[in-house]
């Protein structure tokens, strides 16, 4: 009964592509942490056909619903040429690496956009690629530390409560992330 479900979620999910708001918008996700994948799985519930590339040996997870998923090399050439192959084709490439990370593996800005100038490129990152904490990594606790959201969270005269990351990696990262794409995509 459960793959009966499945499927009929399935087939039901098909029907509704060609209603949504995304249909025909195609999506390449690089392999990262949950931010980028809670993004895609967004543009993904919206419409947009979204090909995960992930990392050998990696196994699917919640966000990978409504994907298609590839098990992709980036150090390898053969790799870094079949994402470049993805992204010609693509509306919208997402990625989570530090600054600097995809430039050297040969698939930064630039080189995507040479091979196709409509690419909307999103980079999601902790600190962005530039400024004082550019290079260290970000987690949801910390941007909560310094907004002062974190000392908000609790009982009165207690240490506050630290949340999942839902407020910072996924509201102020994953959700934004995914209006910054749908602008870009009205815009273009």
């Amino acid at each position: 009964k459960a793959t009966v479900s499945v499927l009929n979620w399935h087939r039901a999910r098909a029907r509704q592509h060609v209603l949504m708001a995304l249909c025909g918008v195609k999506v390449v996700e690089l392999p990262g942490l949950a931010p980028v994948s809670l993004c895609a799985m967004v543009l993904a519930d919206f419409g947009a056909s979204v090909t995960r590339v992930d990392r050998i040996g990696r196994g699917a997870d919640v966000t990978a619903r409504g994907k298609r998923s590839i098990a992709i090399d980036m150090k390898r050439p053969e790799g870094v040429a079949l994402v470049r192959s993805l992204c010609k084709d693509a509306d919208v490439v997402v990625e989570p690496f530090r600054p600097g990370v995809m430039e050297r593996l040969g698939l930064g800005p630039e080189v995507l956009m040479a091979d196709n100038p409509r690419l909307i490129y999103a980079r999601l990152t902790g600190w962005g690629q530039s400024g004082p904490m550019h290079l260290t990594a970000g987690h949801d606790i910390n941007y909560l530390a310094l907004s002062g959201v974190l000392a908000k969270l609790g009982r009165a005269g207690a240490p506050p409560t630290p949340p999942v990351n839902l407020l910072g990696d996924f509201a102020g990262g994953s959700v934004m992330c995914a209006l910054g794409i749908m602008a870009a995509l009205l815009e273009r």
